[in-house]
């Protein structure tokens, strides 16, 4: 990507290439051998719970970690070797980091200036980045003067006014508040196709990787555990581990049976339903299913279902959630009807949509 005078961005961003690149400190492994392609110019998210190695290799590809095994290539260019400064990759800390004594201004051109260009020119670059975020006319003031999505947009700009081939995120929204974090996450992405720069974000929060990302890549145990575009990864898990991180998810054992071409006959209590196998045996297997595709009707002798009582009811203005006792287990729904709420303790009939619901491997 670059800058101009006149404050347009040319598109442009660099592949991300690992090859078996792994991290260990000492007997301890952070991040085991894997092999991940980014390609240019997209967003790609790393996911996963707190120690499952995804901000260490974040800090790999800033070349703030070294390595221990594997190569790196950044656009073409092996990287393995290099330090931060030779990589041409900029990152957002979750902190933001900016120097409370300095401007906006000055915090935006620090690292142009602290690399020799001078002053002038680089306060220039700064408007032009400022401008980029949203934050034109705001370089005077201090950062306790700005509020915290506004720092963050600082932040952003600092990153963006050394032109890198990669922007990394570090958990950028984690210090913001609910509605300021929906806000900022569209922003972040609006930004990101509009300038065509590539990058890699970090965060543990599902519904941020669903909103901002074109590939997501799951991680689990410092190792990938699924990678794939949001969709993907919400409608077609592998495993447990990910069907249940990618949003809400039942988890429950059914019996597969009278497999057939690609679908077999799975059964859940009193209720059988055609399912796709995905190359799993016949017999006890684990199954997945959304809330939103669990249906909380009255009773109907003559419709399969699985007959539930109520234990918890709640009211969440768009929507309600329930917890319905089943034969297989305590289900969570989702109904789209908060007016009227099922009272607790009342008998329901449990039935299912056709989708959101998965035979995965454990």
């Amino acid at each position: 990507m670059k800058l101009t005078e006149d404050g347009i961005v040319k598109k442009g961003g660099a592949e991300v290439r690992l090859e078996g690149i792994a991290k260990r400190y000492g007997p301890v492994t952070a991040v085991k051998p894997l092999d991940l392609v980014i390609e240019p110019g997209t967003l790609v998210t790393l996911l996963g719970p707190s120690g499952c190695g995804k901000t260490t290799l974040l800090r790999m590809i800033a070349g703030l970690e070294q390595s221990s095994e594997g190569r790196m290539f950044i656009g073409g260019k092996d990287v393995t070797e290099l330090s931060a400064g030779e990589r041409n990759v900029s990152m957002v800390f979750q902190s933001y980091a900016l120097f409370p004594h300095m401007s906006v201004l000055d915090n935006v051109a620090y690292g142009l200036i602290s690399g020799g260009m001078a002053k002038r020119e680089a306060h220039a670059r700064a408007e032009i980045a400022l401008a980029t975020v949203g934050l034109k006319g705001f370089g005077s003031r201090l950062p306790s003067e700005m509020s915290g999505g506004q720092q963050q947009r600082v932040a952003v700009a600092r990153a963006l006014v050394l032109e890198p081939d990669v922007l990394l995120f570090d958990e950028p929204l984690s210090n913001l508040d609910a509605r300021l974090r929906r806000q900022m996450r569209e922003e972040i992405r609006a930004l990101q196709q509009k300038l065509g720069v590539t990058v890699v974000y970090v965060t543990h929060d599902q519904s941020e990787a669903l909103a901002v990302s074109d590939k997501i890549v799951v991680m689990r145990a410092a190792e990938i555990a699924q990678a794939g575009t949001p969709n993907d990864l919400y409608e077609h898990p592998d495993n447990v581990f990910v069907a249940t991180f990618m949003g809400e998810a039942n988890h429950v054992r059914g019996t597969l049976r009278d497999i057939a071409g690609d679908y077999g006959k799975l059964t859940l209590g009193t209720v059988t339903l055609p399912l796709a196998h995905r190359g799993l045996s016949e017999g006890e297997v684990d199954v997945v299913i959304r809330p939103e595709s669990i249906f909380v009707g009255d009773p109907a002798p003559k419709t399969p279902h699985l007959a539930g009582t109520i234990t918890s009811a709640t009211y969440m203005g768009s929507h309600t959630e329930y917890h319905v006792e089943t034969p297989v287990g305590r289900l969570f729904a989702i109904s789209p009807d908060p007016r009227n709420i099922r009272p607790v303790g009342s008998p329901a009939a449990i039935t299912f949509a056709d989708r959101g619901i998965f035979i995965v491997r454990p």
